[in-house]
Formats: C-alpha cells, structure tokens, sequence
C-alpha cells in the first residue's frame, strides 16, 4: 500500500503541467515596454532526509519535473536501499533522455555523514537551499550550521481545538485520527484543546477514549482544577512546548475562541492546526486568526501532507512565511524572474522627460 502511495504520487507529478516558463504577471508598462514575470528554477537543491527510502524517488521526481539540481543524503539505516533506487532512476535518467541527461550529474546522491559537514560550510553560489527533514535537534543543527538558506520546520506542535459547537462525535473520531493515524508524524496533534463548555459535557468521554488507546496524557492547570474529579491521575504538563512524536498528549480547557487562538498563536510551531466546530463564525474566525501553515476546519491534522494535498509528494513542510509554506511540492521548488522586452529601444530619460508615458497595463495576472 505504501509502495503504491509513491508511484501514485510520482504519477502524479509527472502529468502536472510543465512548470517552468510559465507567466506569473504580464503587464504592458508602456506602449513599447512589455514586462513578463514567469517561473523558474531554484537552482541546486540539497535534501537530508530521515531513514525512509520511500522518500528518495519522491524528493527525485519533484526536483526533476521542477527543473532543479539536487544532491541527496538519507539516513544511515536506510543506506543500501537507498543506494539501489538511486541507481535505478539515474540510469532511467539517462537512458529516457537519450543520454541528453546523464542521471548521475543531474542528481547525487551522498553517503557519509562527513560529505555534508562539509557542504554546509559551501556558499549560496553553490548550493542555493538546503532542505533537511528529521527530528527537532537535527533541523536546528542544519540551521545553526550553515549560511546556506534553509526551509522547513523544526518541529510540528500541532494543535487540535474542540469548540463549544462541536459534534461530540465528529471531534472524538478526528481527535483518534490526529493522534493515533501515525503518531511520530509531524502533523500528528500534540496538544488538544477543549472549550470549557463542551468540557463539562464530554470530558469523560475524551479522556476515556485516549486512555482505551494507551495515550499517556498531561494536563493543563485549568484542566487539573477545574475538572480536578477526572484529571487528578494525570501529571502536570510541565511545558506546551513539546513534540512528543509518541502516544502522548497534552490536554487544556479554555474558556472560548479567542483563548484557544491565543494557546495556539503562543505555544504552536506554526505548523498544522485544526478546529471542530459547526459554527461558520467560528470556523472563519479560527482560519483568519491561527498564525499556522496550515489551518483546518472539522479534519484531522494528518491531511498536512503534500499527496494528500494533490501535490503528488512533498520535499518537506515548510512553517517559514517566506517564500513556500505548509507542503513543499511543484510549486515551492520554484522561483521568478523578470522579463522586459522594449519595442523602440527605451531609456528611463525619455519616461522622465515626458516624452513617453507610462500606463502599466495589466495584461495578465496569476499571483
């Protein structure tokens, strides 16, 4: 099944539309000057990667169709399998093309540990982003150790916030599914959020159903007061700072809305984060407000993910508010440029003088 997620999704990339050349804005900025701003690649791409082999053939494909250069590194434990899928598709490189491509030049695969010490010591005219996927330490070492821009996330705190209004039922099913699908994941839900009302009717229940799973559970200080009865066995939680990457949770009762996108806002690493709730007001409130790459209404915070978002696969989940956010697929690999193409010859001393007007024109506009 999981084999066949991967080449659905390579499928996938391959029928998107080519994506390089494409005009973003077009403007007529005079009767003679004609301004294009179309797609293009980043450049050359490093990409660490954790110890799944199933990562390789996707983060390849998405650099690929994206026009990008890329040098690999996954994980020691998956050393040999990744070696053979390297193998396979840089000889599928060259072969398909003719030779016109030569696999491995167009993609590298490293294999020592000591090869990307040394990369990150590189600068931006060799390697133009750095992309590491891994734990929360890992992440920060390749921040903290390079000039090299980097994207992605260093940790996913993701939260879950039950309303007032929501369907008992619906937040229990989506809760187990946020929590239990994959916990290691890193849009698995970390911190569960109750509305203080819904808590007096359904706190049991919810509690109940994490233990019948064996979540170990925290709890917050209103949670441990005010529903001292239900949560007294339950620690402390001592920070909401915290991706377990485990069956464990930390659960708090707010008071309403506002204290929930404020939890959220203060605590959450900008990653994914959901509410339930069958009041549009509600859900348009928690969408504007929550600072997150991605914000869900009344689904599990497992959708975060780049072949469940249509993408095909993803590089990573990116939380920065430059440049791509959320699922890196296509579309996050690329960047724009700036085409002006003059009629008669224009000089800025003919715009300042009068002699010729600017109209700026909006031919086309796809931003």
């Amino acid at each position: 099944k999981k084999l066949q997620v991967v080449i659905d999704g390579i499928r996938q990339i391959a029928n998107y539309p080519e994506p390089n050349g494409r005009v973003r804005r077009e403007i007529n900025l005079s009767a003679t000057l004609n301004l294009k701003q179309i797609t293009c690649p980043i450049g050359v791409l490093l990409v660490i990667f954790e110890s799944r082999p199933d990562v390789l053939p996707q983060v390849i494909a998405l650099s690929l169709k994206s026009g990008n250069g890329l040098l690999l590194k996954g994980g020691s434990e998956a050393l040999h399998s990744n070696k053979c899928l390297f193998d396979i598709i840089a000889s599928s490189i060259t072969d398909s093309t003719r030779r016109r491509l030569v696999g491995h030049k167009v993609v590298n695969l490293i294999e020592t540990r000591k090869d990307i010490k040394s990369l990150l010591t590189l600068d931006a005219n060799k390697i133009d982003l750095i992309i590491p996927r891994g734990s929360n330490q890992f992440v920060e070492y390749i921040q903290k150790n390079t000039n090299i821009p980097v994207l992605g996330h260093a940790s996913g705190i993701c939260h879950l916030y039950i309303d007032e209004f929501a369907h008992a039922e619906k937040a229990l099913k989506i809760l187990i599914d946020a929590k239990l699908n994959y916990p290691s994941a890193c849009n698995a839900v970390e911190t569960l959020l109750v509305n203080a009302q819904f808590a007096s009717k359904h706190m049991h229940t919810i509690l109940d159903a994490l233990e019948r799973n064996q979540v170990a559970i925290s709890v917050g200080e209103t949670a441990k007061t005010q529903f001292k009865s239900l949560t007294e066995k339950y620690p402390l939680c001592e920070s909401y700072k915290v991706e377990y990457g485990d069956l464990c949770i930390s659960v708090e009762v707010v008071p309403d809305i506002d204290a929930a996108i404020e939890h959220i806002n203060q605590y959450g690493s900008h990653h994914t984060d959901s509410i339930v709730t069958e009041k549009l007001a509600h859900q348009n409130k928690f969408s504007n407000e929550v600072d997150s790459a991605c914000v869900f209404v009344n689904a599990s915070t497992r959708f975060a993910d780049g072949y469940r978002f249509g993408l095909g696969a993803e590089v990573g989940i990116s939380t920065n508010r430059i440049h791509a956010r959320g699922p890196v697929g296509i579309e996050g690999l690329l960047t724009t440029k700036y085409i002006l193409y003059s009629q008669d010859h224009d000089v800025v001393q003919e715009y300042q003088n009068s002699d010729k007007q600017f109209t700026f024109n909006v031919v086309q506009s796809k931003l």
